[in-house]
């Protein structure tokens, strides 16, 4: 598929970053991955809100404006023929030459990717994985370049039916390798809270406003294996998976999904809200 670099779309084989780029050499780099429906990037003002707040803390003087945005992944829609797919908004620090300048990066690499939306599975089985969740290198978890965490982790995990999930060094639960984790407890929605050093995902922030509007009590904190373990539902979301039930986890079996699929549910009518208010603004 083609992609977009530098103000520019090119084939795959065409495109060339400099290998002086800090976010090749050092890793000075973040992303955003979304999904398009009907070819409208959902939550993308989350997304970019995110984006811009790693941007400045990797001392990258650069901002990704909405409508900029927009126009870029409607470029890219149409010369990869139109139809939606899952995106990967990636910025890195740009060229300079070896050693640590400290100083802000002003000119950085710009590059949005296109890939088909993969198959989202009905449901997953967890485990926990024996690699511990490291610790976020700023005060906030970025989604950065360093994902060797991330990589090692999926070496433990054996099918894609199967949802690898950190425990953090003090063994409390942490996140899955590309997820957030949610879990039900009677009248309660529980998840790890940001403080334990997971990303504060995109999809998690909307899940938590859809499960107050629903009447449920949302709480965030410190909760160990075997909390979650004692759940009713467990589940896992992002942006491309949206939310996926888990049926196993440890020496749990969890039967309902009552509440994953309510919330699944409002998930997917939030979308077509926002489907349909882009398109009443667009007719007026």
């Amino acid at each position: 598929m083609k992609l977009y670099l530098n103000g520019q779309i090119v084939e795959e084989k065409d495109a060339v970053i400099s290998p002086f780029d800090h976010g090749f050499l050092y890793g000075m780099g973040v992303f955003e991955t979304f999904r398009t429906y009907d070819g409208h990037p959902f939550l993308l003002g989350d997304h970019l809100e995110r984006l811009n707040t790693s941007l400045k803390d990797m001392n990258i003087d650069y901002e990704m404006r909405f409508e900029q945005t927009c126009e870029i992944i409607r470029r890219l829609l149409e010369a990869n023929g139109g139809e939606d797919g899952y995106f990967r908004l990636n910025i890195s620090a740009g060229e300079r030459g070896i050693g640590l300048d400290p100083s802000p990066y002003a000119e950085p690499t710009v590059m949005l990717l296109q890939k088909p939306v993969p198959p989202v599975l009905a449901s997953k089985t967890g485990q926990w994985l024996k690699l511990r969740r490291n610790t976020p290198e700023t005060a906030t978890r970025l989604k950065s370049h360093h994902y060797l965490n991330n990589l090692a982790a999926r070496r433990e995990i054996s099918s894609p039916s199967i949802e690898g999930l950190f425990l953090t060094e003090g063994g409390f639960a942490a996140e899955g390798i590309t997820s957030n984790l949610f879990w039900v407890k009677k009248d309660t929605l529980f998840t790890p809270a940001v403080e334990t050093g997971i990303l504060p995902g995109v999809t998690r922030k909307l899940v938590m406003r859809l499960a107050l509007l629903k009447g449920l009590r949302v709480e965030e904190g410190f909760f160990k294996a075997e909390e979650v373990e004692q759940a009713d539902e467990v589940f896992v979301t992002n942006s491309i998976q949206e939310l996926i039930p888990l049926t196993k986890l440890g020496a749990a079996t969890f039967n309902g999904q009552h509440i994953s699929r309510s919330l699944k549910s409002l998930y997917e009518q939030a979308v077509k809200d926002r489907l349909n208010a882009v398109n009443e603004v667009k007719i007026s």
